[in-house]
């Protein structure tokens, strides 16, 4: 009988910490585009001549590749009534990256990240590397520009960006996954 209540006492307590744990896109960093980072830019003239030739022959061979860093923070409000901290193992974290709602890439973590409990804050940060002109190339060249500069930029913000992703997290009694996908934006938690 102890056994038993332990098991549903650990399954209740598992479910309650994935059910708390929240996300939400935080900065933008090391934003490159074919190269050059555009940390300091806001706008297409801030690029030097060379930039833009580097930029124009790219576009005219149909390949425009950034690479950035996506920080996601992720926010664990569960506490240990004994420890006051009560911290969560993320195992698998499949994510989707929509940008100005159209789907870009895929991918995952790397390593388990460990999110401390009491309100306390872990950053994810995730490396992408896509193709803008493979998603975006029809809108043109300035357009392309344009969403760099809106995500990397010196003004720069994840606010046309959304993270689709399941979380997985490690309890005593093996892996929970969300039941379903969750959205993750910049302006709240999720």
């Amino acid at each position: 009988m102890l056994a038993i209540g332990f098991t549903s006492c650990s399954v209740f307590n598992a479910i309650r910490d994935l059910a708390n744990l929240k996300f939400k896109l935080g900065a933008v960093g090391n934003f490159q585009i074919n190269g050059i980072s555009i940390t300091n830019k806001s706008k297409l003239s801030d690029f030097t001549a060379i930039d833009l030739l580097r930029l124009s022959a790219a576009f005219a061979n149909k390949k425009i590749p950034v690479t950035f860093t996506l920080n996601v923070e992720a926010m664990n409000p569960n506490s240990n009534q004994s420890t006051g901290n009560s911290a969560v193992s993320l195992t698998n974290f499949p994510w989707r990256l929509i940008i100005d709602d159209k789907q870009t890439i895929v991918g995952n973590i790397g390593s388990s990240v460990n999110v401390p409990g009491g309100n306390q804050k872990a950053i994810i940060p995730l490396q992408m590397q896509l193709d803008l002109f493979q998603f975006f190339g029809d809108g043109g060249y300035e357009k392309l520009i344009n969403i760099a500069l809106k995500l990397g930029g010196q003004s720069g913000s994840p606010t046309n960006v959304k993270l689709i992703a399941q979380p997985t997290i490690a309890t005593q009694i093996g892996n929970i996954t969300y039941p379903g996908e969750l959205t993750i934006v910049s302006y709240e938690y999720r």
